[in-house]
């Protein structure tokens, strides 16, 4: 496939002329004189120069490559379709779709969400756990779990050989949690097939984890997680936080939002983290 820059411009400049700052999670600001988003905004959200930006808008520079547009995509909140139509204007195949394929690509509804989220613990994760981005204070909660590759991106993989992973989560609900992995990953292994991810994690564990393999062995299904998840943070110690999911079907994708009820101990350290910032936890 050729890039149709002319086609591949126009897309980019309506899609962000369509862009509210509010709709991405930015301040509008008091000298905002057009409306839709600045390039040097749009630059920043796919995580590249205004330059490399302004040029594909200007029709100009080399070709960009598939992570590339991939970014660009989620930077404007584009829907599936029209993230699909921005590869074939770059001239590339776009991803596979489909339940159980890795998609990167968080639907525009829950990125909407997250964006309103900034003093909340909240964070985007695949059906296996992978996560794909993450609010500030959510960072500030559990460490950048967006910055892992290969199978260590799921939290299910790293429970079992990662023991930084555990340090995290209170040690009473150790053995639950390693059964309600291994319960949920092989539910997952069934629901996909012999040749997905979820049965090369498996694999995997099993080869590397004593634990992960006894507890493969019981055959157990159907461990679901608490709805109070209770944290072990090495700066503001103990919390007990609610957690609320929302579900994106089309992407199998979880919006994952934890809470503290008012007044709380947890609460209070909550606002804590909030001061401490993302590099609470390293």
């Amino acid at each position: 496939m050729e890039i149709d820059r002319p086609g591949l411009a126009a897309f980019l400049r309506r899609r962000r002329e369509l862009l509210q700052p509010e709709d991405v999670g930015l301040p509008r600001g008091q000298r905002r004189r057009t409306g839709g988003l600045r390039r040097e905004e749009v630059a920043e959200l796919c995580h590249m120069s205004t330059d490399y930006y302004a040029r594909l808008e200007r029709e100009r520079g080399p070709q960009p490559s598939e992570p590339m547009i991939a970014s660009i995509a989620q930077g404007l909140h584009l829907s599936l379709d029209e993230r699909d139509h921005l590869f074939r204007l770059a001239g590339h195949a776009p991803p596979v779709r489909g339940t159980g394929t890795f998609d990167e690509h968080i639907s525009p509804g829950l990125l909407r969400i997250l964006d309103r989220l900034g003093d909340t613990p909240a964070e985007v994760v695949t059906e296996l756990g992978e996560t794909l981005r993450q609010t500030p204070l959510g960072t500030a909660l559990t460490g950048d779990t967006t910055r892992y590759t290969g199978p260590a991106r799921s939290i299910g993989y790293r429970w079992f050989t990662d023991q930084a992973t555990r340090e995290l989560y209170a040690p009473a609900d150790h053995a639950f949690l390693s059964r309600m992995f291994a319960s949920g990953l092989r539910e997952m292994t069934a629901l996909r097939g012999p040749g997905s991810r979820a049965a090369h994690y498996a694999e995997l564990l099993r080869t590397r984890s004593e634990e992960f393999r006894d507890l493969w062995d019981t055959q157990e299904v159907g461990v679901r997680p608490h709805s109070v998840k209770r944290f072990l943070h090495p700066e503001v110690g103990a919390l007990e936080l609610n957690c609320q999911t929302l579900l994106d079907p089309d992407q199998s994708h979880r919006l994952l939002v934890y809470t503290a009820a008012p007044g709380s101990e947890s609460h209070d350290k909550l606002r804590l983290l909030a001061v401490l910032g993302p590099q609470a936890v390293r």
